[in-house]
């Protein structure tokens, strides 16, 4: 049996009253939740304090570039469908430098959970507004206020048939890892947008001010019906929904891919004679 204690207890570089705190526990109970072990996942992040995350657990982990975990978390679930590959990253990692990426996932339908810490802010470079920043947030980086629109992941995700679509709260713990069990457990991409407020940076979007807002999505929400999950999804302001916005049943990529219909690319051996045919194509 799997429990959250088998992923470790570490101390962390995070600013005390963190939302990243809670998200970390989360992850560990959904994870133990779903019946994961440790050496059946790999995490795969940026840069950032939310980055840090997979750091302070007992798991495999491979820290990539700005922006860029989700194409190195492609390559390694191409190479082994079998390993449950998991991407956690913050706002700006994901939506900003990685927004590229996060496109290209969703349209692929790649097998991967993406969770972001969306503090709506970035952290660890000292607080100037990242994507998912309110139009006039003022910052030190920005002392007129942002004057771009709030990037919105989930209409985004919705629209574009992401397999599974859910946001949850820092601040409600139980809730956060049932949806992390059952995002880790479903076919396709998936993403957890978790609302996790920067004490330190963002002033506007503190515990209080999530907690006088959120609320969790009811039984008269279907989340099979994607229209209905794109009017949910646009909710923000006094009322903020969480929960499981949209299930999808496409296929995912990894099981579509011709060359991983033998079995994951991890263990085969090289077939140095076509591996020469190809170089000679070159010359």
């Amino acid at each position: 049996m799997v429990t959250p204690e088998d992923f470790g207890s570490h101390e962390t570089a995070w600013c005390p009253g963190c939302g990243n705190f809670q998200l970390l526990e989360g992850v560990k109970n959904g994870l133990a939740a779903a019946g994961i072990a440790p050496r059946e996942v790999l995490f795969v992040s940026g840069i950032g304090q939310a980055a840090k995350a997979p750091h302070y657990l007992d798991v495999n982990v491979f820290d990539g570039l700005h922006g860029r975990a989700l194409p190195a978390a492609t390559g390694a679930k191409l190479a082994d469908p079998r390993l449950e590959v998991i991407v956690e990253s913050g706002d700006g990692c994901c939506y900003g430098e990685g927004g590229n990426h996060f496109l290209a996932a969703i349209r692929r339908n790649i097998g991967i959970t993406m969770i972001v810490h969306d503090n709506q802010i970035y952290g660890l470079t000292k607080g100037q507004a990242s994507p998912t920043s309110a139009e006039g947030l003022v910052t030190k980086a920005q002392p007129g206020g942002v004057t771009s629109e709030r990037f919105d992941p989930l209409s985004i995700a919705i629209a574009m048939h992401a397999n599974f679509v859910a946001r949850s709260f820092s601040g409600m713990p139980d809730h956060l890892a049932r949806v992390v069990a059952e995002a880790v457990r479903h076919p396709g991409f998936a993403l957890v947008d978790v609302l996790q407020p920067c004490v330190s940076f963002n002033r506007i979007n503190t515990f209080a001010w999530y907690k006088k807002r959120v609320y969790e999505l009811g039984g008269d929400h279907d989340p099979s019906d994607r229209e209905a999950a794109a009017a949910r999804a646009r909710e923000w302001g006094d009322r903020i929904p969480v929960g499981v916005f949209f299930r999808g049943d496409r296929a995912p990529f990894e099981q579509r891919v011709p060359v991983l219909r033998d079995g994951p690319l991890v263990g085969r051996e090289h077939d140095t004679a076509a591996l020469a045919r190809i170089m000679d194509g070159f010359r």
